[in-house]
């Protein structure tokens, strides 16, 4: 039985641009009153639901061709009968839900995986630049566009995620799905880059399990800080991750703590008391920890 569980996922990203607004000429989304740059957990999502498909994994929300098209044609596509079929065929659904029409009946899955906006913990400077596309249209003639190009000079973006185990019976959601996330986490947004994502690394990732349906805790984003003098912040190497108060809330919370799933990348500077530490020593109460 699929049982509760929070999510703490950092990763940043380096003259590049996390999430573009369409309404804002694809600049990086921002809260320009605190200079902070903000991730759709929808942008997270498609990371996830693309390198799962690119492991040869059936998902419902993708595109048939390269083109896109309206949900029935994907129902179809896949020759999908009943909820029964959907559940077990589409990895997307079980993790994160769906809304679809089968047989002309509409289906609201809510799903059991669930993250809210990520936001990055320092405060991020905006670069533009102008680009130029040339194409030449016959021997004589040429066609050229000119566009702006907005990327983030470094930007430190922390996500929050929870897991319903009550939910989880409702679409079915399996472990192979959670370890197929945990695999997600670490490893997708550095392998599905484009251009303009290029240059985003995974740093820290901790999938807490509780022992039941029923605990839950506040956002873990809370319980982890960057030191006061990380400012004009352009690279890992700058940044210092105190993680006291992550440390609290585990030896607290211990009792009510199943498992815990995690990797760390050798990058990231974590300290706790102020001197250097390992994630392991933040999690030691544990003893039933897994690292990926």
């Amino acid at each position: 039985m699929i049982k509760n569980g929070q999510i703490l996922y950092i990763y940043d990203a380096k003259l590049t641009n996390p999430n573009g607004d369409p309404d804002e000429e694809n600049r990086p989304r921002m809260d320009y009153e605190r200079d902070i740059n903000l991730v759709s957990d929808l942008r997270l999502k498609r990371y996830i639901r693309d390198y799962i498909s690119d492991k040869e994994n059936l998902i419902y929300v993708r595109k048939l061709n390269d083109s896109s098209v309206n949900p029935k044609q994907i129902i179809d596509a896949d020759k999908i009968e009943n909820k029964e079929q959907a559940l077990e065929n589409y990895v997307d659904v079980r993790l994160f839900g769906a809304t679809m029409a089968i047989k002309d009946k509409t289906m609201i899955f809510t799903g059991p995986v669930q993250f809210n906006w990520g936001y990055s913990l320092n405060k991020v400077e905006l670069i533009e630049a102008g680009i130029t596309s040339h194409f030449a249209t016959d021997e004589k003639k040429s066609q050229g566009t000119m566009g702006r190009d907005y990327r983030v000079k470094y930007s430190f973006i922390a996500f929050s995620g929870a897991i319903s185990g009550k939910r989880a019976v409702y679409t079915k959601l399996k472990e192979d799905d959670l370890t197929l996330l945990d695999d997600s986490m670490k490893n997708a947004i550095k392998e599905q880059f484009t251009r303009s994502k290029i240059g985003q690394y995974p740093r820290l990732y901790i999938r807490i399990q509780y022992k039941d349906t029923d605990t839950m805790f506040d956002d873990l984003r809370k319980l982890v800080k960057i030191n006061e003098t990380c400012q004009n912040v352009r690279d890992i190497s700058e940044i210092t991750l105190a993680v006291d108060e992550l440390k609290s809330f585990i030896d607290k919370e211990e009792e009510k703590i199943d498992k815990i799933y995690y990797f760390v990348d050798e990058s990231i500077n974590l300290t706790l008391e102020k001197k250097s530490c390992k994630l392991e020593d933040v999690i030691s109460k544990v003893k039933n920890i897994k690292k990926l």
